[in-house]
């Protein structure tokens, strides 16, 4: 029971006679001098249909004057509900005493007063009304809490009843302890804390938010548990306690950093506070300047300085300055500015560390496998390291600074591994092939698949940026990450076709000059046209950018823009690659859906990245017939550079390399086709899907229509092959009765019971997931 389950019982014991010597009382007459109770009134009258009020004519409050009230006893007012009870009359600013003495009555109460007469008044049982502390205090008719009868407590009551937080609290709550300002505060405000940030993200508007009550115990609430007012001290003293966050601020300042996205206005005036003088050195105690704003941008500007000098020093005094500004500043990462986004230097320092010390050591071998070994056990992370560095800024003025210092640590490194593997491939004689080609001759790593497989293109995916892949893909089921060579030179023209399970039917020619391979059959240029021919031919399904095909089968589609937005974006690939890797998955993750059980992702080449440009290397005119950023076509007639390879798909046509990790055409950030792990080093991943997805599969069987021992099954579906099964046990396939299970074909299936003698028989229509889990099923009597 609540306390206006009390209240309300009250009233109605009011009303109670002795039918057998008394008559009913028309109202029971509420008289409230001192207007305690009429701020419950809205809540009042949900409860109390038949409760009318003294006052201006308000039909839609059920309130008017003492003639209308009169209609109301009458039952002439259809706004106020009698159902054969009594009305009740609150009567604000009228004592008992008003109606008792008829010749000074009020003139505006005199149709009331004879009520006194054929009512009865709710009033203490000394006559005298029911205020709201006693109602709650007495023994004799009220509730006999225990109420404190200080000053502070009683305008508690009063407010606690008008913001609705008093009347439907239980009683068994409220009986056993003693009600207090303290305790009333609290439900007027549950949350000082919150509250108080509340306030600092908008002061100017959140006194007129808030009911009187609530405001005025917050301002309340803030001096006795902060030690502060808000009128008095205003926002900015706040911002100085909640930034220094030191005795009962310590809360509010912990609050803020689990809900700062809730509060955005407050960092605007934690930027306005001054940290405290004597303590700016930032490393002598970083926690006490961890809450000031203007301490982390000071050491933000500090540091695009320290980094942007990088750019000038040699290999090892860069290392260790980003090393040394690395200890100084890693105590930021755990302040709640770098979670807000606002310390990305002091991210991308953490990321320079990790490149500083991973590229002290370059990939170990002397053969192309060896060095691939290498790269595969620890060497991808200095790429990552320098990649994640990249990412981790936003404004030009950052990634300048985060681009010296990648440059100085990442070039030598980046250079040196190149030329390890393009000696290493001299000594070999390029780069290690397998696949046969028509012509007998090694090409390349196509993967013909098998059913329940779907290969997925994505151009440029990048050995250590398939391993970040790989992690989004593990969600999804069982990931494996291979690792090929890819064709020489690692450019798309020809590396899409070396991947792809077309590879056998394709040859080279010494007339092509972009690298593009032909059609062994009729020497047609490979064009996307004929691509999608040869496909077809070898029973794939290439799938548009949307399509999802028959899981039964195999198919080739394509995913991702990573090469593309590298050419166009350069650097920006490093901020924007979590993106890039969103939209792979999300078509992984669409084909998943479709039921596929296999999704295996190649790709056709690595690539460069490096801030400030690659570095110029020089090839004479004369010798190159075109030149690629890291490659050309040299000239039939001219002296090969030392760095020469066959093209993979045809060994006349002679491709030149830039040395190390420089390119022809200066000024790209962003490039590939040369020789490097980076480029030539691709991934392949397996991600096996079978039986982890069946669940998510929705199909809803709409109709069953049976002629004879024949069953046409219609199914609503997005879903591709789904199959359909009538059995006499739903999740047995032994139990099956049909001649053979069907594969849904546009949302139909049309089904045949194999035995004569099943007619009549009570079995199961099934909808089969590609991996034969059942997701979902029909009752049915063969024969119908």
């Amino acid at each position: 029971m609540t306390l206006l389950d009390a209240l309300l019982h009250s009233l109605a014991e009011t009303a109670k006679v002795n039918h057998g010597v008394q008559v009913a009382p028309a109202a029971i007459l509420w008289t409230d001098v001192e207007r305690q109770w009429q701020s419950a009134l809205p809540r009042l009258r949900q409860a109390l249909p038949n409760l009318a009020g003294l006052g201006d004519y308000q039909p839609e409050l059920r309130q008017g004057p003492a003639i209308w009230l009169k209609c109301v006893v009458a039952g002439r007012a259809p706004e106020v509900d009698l159902a054969g009870r009594p009305a009740i009359l609150y009567l604000p600013g009228v004592s008992r005493t008003d109606l008792r003495a008829i010749e000074s009555c009020p003139r505006a109460l005199q149709p009331l007063a004879e009520l006194q007469y054929r009512g009865v008044f709710w009033s203490h049982a000394n006559g005298k009304d029911w205020t709201l502390n006693a109602f709650l205090t007495s023994r004799h008719g009220g509730q006999g809490l225990d109420v404190s009868q200080d000053k502070a407590t009683q305008e508690a009551l009063l407010q606690a009843l008008g913001a609705g937080v008093l009347l439907d609290r239980a009683l068994t709550e409220l009986q056993g302890r003693r009600l207090n300002a303290d305790w009333l505060h609290s439900l007027l405000a549950p949350n000082p804390t919150r509250d108080l940030l509340a306030w600092l993200n908008d002061p100017e508007r959140i006194p007129s938010q808030w009911e009187e009550a609530r405001w005025s115990v917050f301002l309340k609430r803030c001096t006795a548990d902060f030690g502060f007012h808000p009128l008095h001290d205003g926002p900015l003293t706040a911002a100085e306690r909640l930034a220094r966050g030191d005795g009962p601020w310590a809360a509010v300042a912990e609050l803020y950093r689990d809900s700062f996205t809730s509060f955005p206005n407050v960092y605007d005036w934690l930027l306005k506070v001054q940290p405290p003088q004597g303590q700016l050195e930032l490393f002598n105690d970083p926690k006490s300047l961890a809450g000031y704003p203007q301490v982390n941008e000071q050491q933000e500007t500090a540091l695009r300085y320290a980094l942007a000098a990088c750019g000038a020093m040699p290999p090892e005094p860069a290392r260790t300055a980003v090393l040394e500004a690395e200890r100084h500043h890693c105590a930021r990462l755990d302040w709640l500015w770098s979670r807000m986004g606002l310390s990305p230097l002091a991210t991308a320092l953490h990321h320079l560390a990790d490149l500083a010390e991973r590229s002290r050591t370059l990939p170990r071998g002397t053969t192309p496998e060896q060095l691939a070994q290498s790269y595969r056990e620890d060497g991808w992370r200095v790429d990552a390291a320098a990649l994640s560095a990249l990412g981790a800024v936003q404004s030009k003025a950052d990634l300048d600074a985060v681009g010296a210092a990648v440059r100085a640590l990442y070039l030598p490194w980046l250079d040196e591994s190149a030329r390890r593997l393009q000696e290493a491939a001299m000594s070999a004689g390029g780069l290690p092939s397998k696949l046969p080609s028509p012509s007998g001759r090694g090409q390349g790593e196509g993967d013909s698949g098998s059913n329940g497989t779907c290969l997925v293109f994505v151009d440029g995916l990048r050995y250590d940026v398939a391993i970040r892949l790989k992690e989004r893909l593990e969600s999804l089921g069982r990931v494996e990450l291979e690792a090929r060579w890819s064709s020489l030179p690692s450019v798309t023209a020809s590396g899409k076709v070396w991947c792809s399970p077309v590879a056998p039917l394709a040859v080279g020619d010494a007339s092509d000059q972009d690298f593009t391979p032909q059609v062994a059959g009729d020497g047609k240029p490979l064009s996307a046209h004929h691509f999608r021919r040869l496909l077809t031919e070898q029973g794939f399904q290439p799938l548009d950018s949307q399509a999802t095909g028959d899981p039964t089968g195999r198919a080739w589609t394509e995913a991702g823009d990573l090469d593309h937005y590298g050419h166009e974006h350069g650097l920006r690939l490093a901020r924007d690659l979590d993106h890039q890797l969103d939209q792979i998955v999300e078509r992984l993750t669409e084909l998943r859906h479709a039921g596929w059980r296999r999704l295996r992702v190649v790709t056709d080449h690595g690539w460069l990245l490096l801030p400030g440009g690659l570095p110029k290397a020089e090839l004479p005119r004369h010798q190159a017939e075109t030149k690629w950023g890291r490659c050309a076509l040299v000239n039939d007639s001219a002296y090969a550079p030392p760095l020469t390879f066959g093209w993979s798909w045809c060994d006349e046509v002679q491709v030149a390399y830039a040395p190390g990790a420089s390119a022809f055409i200066a000024g790209k950030d962003y490039d590939h086709g040369g020789l490097s792990l980076q480029e030539c080093l691709v991934p392949a991943l397996l991600l096996e899907t079978a039986g982890s997805d069946a669940a998510n599969l929705n199909a809803e069987i709409c109709a069953l229509t049976w002629k004879g021992l024949r069953c046409i099954v219609e199914v609503e579906t997005a879903v591709a092959g789904l199959r359909v099964d009538i059995r006499t046990k739903a999740a047995l396939a032994s139990t099956s009765l049909v001649a053979g299970v069907k594969t849904l074909d546009a949302g139909k299936a049309n089904l045949a019971i194999a035995d004569d003698d099943q007619f009549g028989t009570a079995a199961v229509v099934v909808i089969l997931a590609p991996n034969g889990e059942v997701i979902q099923k029909s009752p049915t009597t063969i024969g119908g």
